[in-house]
């Protein structure tokens, strides 16, 4: 019997996922991958895509998911710390300009007729721009 150990809103977080626990040893499946890359607006309503188990591996399986390997990853590799231009505080995240209004315009019209950008917005100060 499988077990959800994981759900996820796009197909291919699940695909990481499940390659993580194979790598360790573990199978693993998705489930309702081809539903969501159908019909995207429906994964919060399904569920979103399962990450699924055997019932024997479900407690390892977490303990595996729940791992924190973004230290490693940025020793490894190195980090491209954002710094915002205003404040010039380090609290930055992706954006994407406009997708509000695309959005919009798409259930409206049903062809997305406003370009997302995507950009920078600064957490403590509200600042949008491009990153530098």
């Amino acid at each position: 019997m499988l077990t959800t150990v994981a759900t996820y809103s796009f197909p291919y977080e699940a695909q990481i996922a499940r390659a993580h626990l194979d790598a360790e040893g573990i199978p693993a499946f998705v489930a309702d991958e081809h539903t969501i890359n159908m019909q995207w607006l429906y994964s919060n309503a399904m569920g979103g895509v399962r990450l699924q188990v055997p019932s024997v591996y479900v407690e390892q399986a977490r303990a595996i998911l729940a791992e924190d390997l973004s230290d490693a990853v940025e020793s490894e590799q190195g980090s491209d710390t954002l710094v915002c231009p205003v404040c010039g505080s380090n609290q930055v995240e992706s954006y994407q300009k406009g997708k509000r209004w695309a959005f919009l315009v798409f259930l409206g019209l049903d062809f997305p007729l406003f370009p997302v950008t995507n950009t920078v917005k600064c957490k403590e100060c509200g600042h949008i721009g491009k990153h530098e």
